[in-house]
């Protein structure tokens, strides 16, 4: 009887437990995540206030790395933290992409002169197609070569979450061209500072070089600052010209995606006409099958076309927005600088959530590919850069 009575006893307790939770508040199902991506950014914080030739957001990439590996880390990452940190890797990386457009003004663009933004223009075309053709051509999967070629040619993680808002990317794609795209920037900080002098090129000059060749703003003053205040101001205004074309070609490509929903729903439209015509020949048992196939087809081709995004989507209209604040010059110095550190923070929070998305079994598959289109990328735009570099010196 005690026994029983003590079963019992647990049973009731279980229920009543259970009713509490049915009836009592909960947390969102984001709050674990995001969570975890504050944690997140403070340790890497830690590590950019300890090393400061470490960028934050660099730190805050690996340690989302880290952080998707370690055994104890891990089943957070992939179960009840995985809603908030892919939320943060969407819509804190939008909201990061909007502030960052207080760092770009019109006297920005126009002091640099029209031969240097002719100059980015063109490394910026060179190095986005040249990688594109090129990640197609040696067959990486998805939207690796476009994510990649982004990255590369614009400005780094910010403008591959913006590219894989537009083309719905798959977030595996997303945290892999994240990775490589950190990677390769990181590797600038050490290796561009030792070829300023064997290629001859004075401090203003590299930090044009810098600014047009490197991918993360971060990264281009971690790099630049090595040879001074002059080359630190250049090659932070070239590379804010590189991000102002962030939103040209955002825009550009959901376009693309808008013609290529419209031509799935013309064809689903044709195929619905091919399949009614050729059903009324035919046995009522085929007849049915065929028009299930062209429902499904439409359906498909309408899915497409619900999933489509606006011609410009809302957070670079945003960052149009903050760009012409800024020209205004009616924004305080403070005000500036406390957007770029909700900004920064902001941003480090989405690549720490895109970083934990990594996982290294999966990319050892394609390892090879990606590292050497990682390789040449690089080589192309260091290449674009340098010649520009001594075209408009």
């Amino acid at each position: 009887m005690t026994l029983t009575a003590a079963r019992g006893r647990a049973r009731q307790a279980r229920k009543s437990r259970q009713a509490r939770q049915a009836t009592g508040w909960r947390p969102p199902a984001t709050a674990y995540g995001l969570g975890l991506a504050a944690a997140g950014v403070a340790a890497a914080w830690t590590v950019h206030r300890l090393f400061p030739a470490v960028p934050l957001l660099t730190a805050a990439v690996v340690l989302g790395i880290v952080a998707a590996h370690l055994p104890g880390a891990r089943g957070l990452v992939r179960g009840v933290c995985r809603a908030g940190l892919s939320f943060a890797g969407k819509r804190l990386m939008r909201l990061g992409i909007v502030l960052l457009g207080l760092k770009l003004s019109l006297d920005d663009v126009l002091g640099l002169g029209w031969a240097t933004v002719a100059m980015v223009l063109g490394v910026v075309a060179a190095t986005f197609c040249g990688t594109w053709w090129l990640g197609r051509r040696m067959g990486l999967p998805g939207d690796q070569p476009l994510l990649i070629a982004t990255g590369y040619s614009i400005c780094g993680a910010s403008a591959i979450g913006a590219v894989s808002e537009v083309s719905d990317s798959d977030e595996r794609d997303v945290a892999t061209s994240v990775a490589l795209v950190t990677l390769c920037g990181t590797l600038a900080i050490a290796v561009l500072p030792l070829l300023q002098h064997p290629l001859g090129l004075d401090d203003a000059a590299f930090g044009r070089w810098v600014g047009a060749s490197v991918h993360d703003v971060g990264q281009v003053v971690a790099t630049a600052q090595t040879a001074g205040p002059a080359a630190l101001g250049d090659a932070v205004l070239v590379k804010l010209v590189r991000v102002a074309l962030l939103a040209p070609l955002v825009a550009a490509l959901a376009t693309a995606v808008r013609v290529r929903a419209r031509g799935a729903r013309a064809t689903g439209t044709e195929a619905d006409g091919s399949e009614a015509e050729g059903t009324r020949a035919t046995e009522p048992r085929a007849e049915g099958a065929r028009a299930v196939g062209a429902r499904a087809v439409g359906a498909r081709a309408e899915g497409a076309t619900r999933r489509r995004p606006p011609l410009v989507p809302l957070f670079v209209l945003g960052f149009l927005a903050m760009t012409a604040l800024r020209s205004t010059g009616i924004l305080a110095t403070a005000a500036l600088d406390a957007a770029a550190t909700a900004q920064e923070l902001l941003l480090a929070a989405a690549l720490f959530g895109l970083g934990s998305a990594v996982h290294l079994p999966s990319l050892s598959r394609t390892g090879a590919r990606v590292a050497a289109l990682g390789l040449c990328a690089w080589v192309v735009i260091a290449g674009a850069s340098y010649g520009g570099v001594l075209l408009t010196t």
